[in-house]
């Protein structure tokens, strides 16, 4: 007959077992996600070398940059009309209706406007959505090209595919982001001043006051060089994501889902390590 004691021991050791067989499992499972987490950058950083090699043919550079221009920029400004218009007109109502102190001058309004879009809303929340309208087009156009075997002619006729697909993508990125960015803040100021006219919280002269009061050159500076990074991480995570694709049709919209994903915490992250080099 078994002693009570022992049984107890038994159960003991039992658990414990199981409970070091599940957290041997997670660390397992965490080590291996790190160590693919580590070869992406790696292969990543590689394909960047790669990439920012010089253009084989100049003219046929220059005809692949005008097209991603248009497919990349032009074509992304309705979005970013509607999203930026409605934005201001969301911040100077919120402003207008919290300002219940007497203390407060009526043209902060116009201020806290223009400081929250220019410092953060048009060059964060902008790209976050531009990576999820831009970063999935190109995740999925060059995975289908993979998928497709496309870059595959492409090498066998002696083509530096990453170079040939991904540079004009990544520099229409950085020289046309910015301007859409500008755009982005003139329309959301205008779109906070029609809010305020229509609802009546506000005058023209005061909100123009104040977004003219105390106005800050650099702000506009560390924006637009926020938005540079960000272009570049958009695309270049997304053509990285859709160039690696294996499989299918399926595959190709799984990584175009990565490819938003991984550049949308690749942005808020540059955003915090640039707003502690530039601002503070």
């Amino acid at each position: 007959m078994i002693h009570k004691g022992k049984i107890n021991y038994l159960v003991v050791f039992v658990n414990l077992f199981t409970v070091n067989k599940l957290l041997a499992k997670k660390i397992e499972l965490s080590l291996r996600l790190l160590k693919n987490i580590i070869l992406n950058i790696g292969k990543y950083i590689q394909m960047l070398w790669v990439v920012c090699s010089r253009p084989e043919k100049w003219g046929v550079f220059r005809r692949k940059l005008f097209e991603e221009i248009q497919t990349i920029g032009i074509n992304s400004i309705p979005i970013v009309a509607l999203m930026s218009t409605f934005m201001g007109a969301v911040i100077a109502m919120q402003t207008a209706s919290n300002m219940d102190s007497p203390l407060l001058p009526a043209y902060t309004i116009g201020f806290i406007t223009r400081s929250s879009t220019i410092l953060e809303f048009s060059p964060t929340i902008i790209s976050l959505i531009l990576a999820g309208k831009v970063g999935s087009n190109v995740a999925s156009e060059i995975g289908t090209m993979k998928t497709t075997e496309q870059i595959d002619a492409l090498e066998i006729m002696g083509v530096n595919s990453l170079s040939y697909l991904i540079l004009p993508k990544v520099l229409a990125a950085i020289v046309f982001f910015p301007i859409l960015i500008i755009f982005s803040m003139g329309l959301s100021l205008v779109g906070g001043w029609l809010s305020l006219i229509l609802s009546g919280l506000s005058d023209t002269e005061t909100y123009i006051y104040g977004i003219r009061y105390y106005f800050e050159f650099s702000n506009v500076v560390y924006a637009l060089t926020k938005t540079v990074v960000f272009g570049f991480l958009i695309v270049s995570i997304a053509s990285f994501y859709g160039y690696y694709t294996k499989g299918g049709a399926l595959d190709v919209g799984a990584s175009a889902t990565r490819a938003v994903v991984s550049s949308s915490v690749a942005i808020l992250i540059a955003n915090f390590i640039l707003t502690q080099l530039i601002l503070l």
